[in-house]
């Protein structure tokens, strides 16, 4: 394994990490290890944090229960809510097996593929909405990649559990389309903002069902179920990712859920 070619996996799965919210530290040390990746994803519930190991190894040596184990270990010690596992060769197994019964995210050489691939997409999406990118980063970055083979497609699906598949050739959803959808969507990708659309919409759809219900019950219902409804729906319309989108649309859920109880008891 060469040094520069960990490296530069290091980054690319930084970078990748940091596109998806996450605040990075690379070669993160702890009093008896040193991690490749320690990120934390700040959510209005609290933080989420997520150790990555990167494994440039060739194709004949695969990652087996020992360095997942380990992962473990550390994890606990930093009380992080997942463990990622990256290889550019492959899994035992027994790893993967472990990993499916465990909170262990697997990614190798093939999800690599896909994971590259979807980086580069979404790089050339950001310079169609923003006019901003730096190609010679991405390209660096990309260096490390092992081949062009296609494989099982494997999101980083970071607080998923075991080794996610997807269907091969599987596109994310890209939202609407239309002038104003590009200016518009980094707006609503902030919380607050998707929170206030939430409660907005939910207390104008509770409204309705008033009018034509005097039941608590089901004006109880109707601001729960619409709120769940609008929290995954909007989130689903800005994110590409399915994992992304159950975590992201679940914070926003539980905040509306949490204002709309503050309102009713105080107001």
């Amino acid at each position: 394994m060469r040094e520069v070619d960990k490296n530069r996996l290091v980054r690319f799965m930084a970078r990748v990490m940091e596109e998806s919210g996450f605040k990075v530290y690379q070669n993160f040390q702890t009093s008896r290890h040193i991690i490749d990746i320690y990120g934390v994803l700040p959510t209005i519930l609290g933080d989420i944090g997520v150790v990555v190991a990167c494994k440039n190894y060739d194709e004949r040596w695969e990652v087996g229960m020992d360095v997942l184990k380990e992962m473990e270990m550390v994890a606990k010690t930093l009380k992080a809510s997942k463990v990622v596992v990256v290889t550019t060769s492959y899994f035992t197994d027994s790893a993967n097996n472990y990993a499916g019964r465990r909170n262990i995210k697997l990614i190798d050489k093939d999800g690599l593929m896909v994971l590259a691939k979807r980086f580069t997409q979404h790089q050339e999406e950001i310079v169609e909405e923003e006019s901003v990118v730096d190609y010679d980063d991405v390209e660096e970055e990309m260096e490390y990649t092992p081949s062009q083979t296609s494989g099982p497609s494997v999101s980083l699906g970071l607080l998923s559990r075991g080794k996610t598949s997807l269907k091969k050739g599987a596109k994310g959803n890209r939202g609407p389309s239309g002038p104003l959808w590009p200016r518009i969507r980094p707006f609503l990708k902030n919380y607050i903002v998707l929170i206030l659309i939430v409660l907005l919409l939910s207390k104008f759809i509770t409204y309705l069902v008033e009018l034509s219900s005097s039941s608590t019950v089901m004006s109880g219902m109707s601001t729960i179920v619409s709120s769940a409804v609008l929290s995954y729906g909007l989130v689903l319309l800005l994110e590409r990712d399915l994992n992304a989108t159950l975590v992201k649309g679940t914070t926003v859920f539980f905040a509306a859920l949490l204002v709309n109880v503050l309102l009713i008891l105080y107001f």
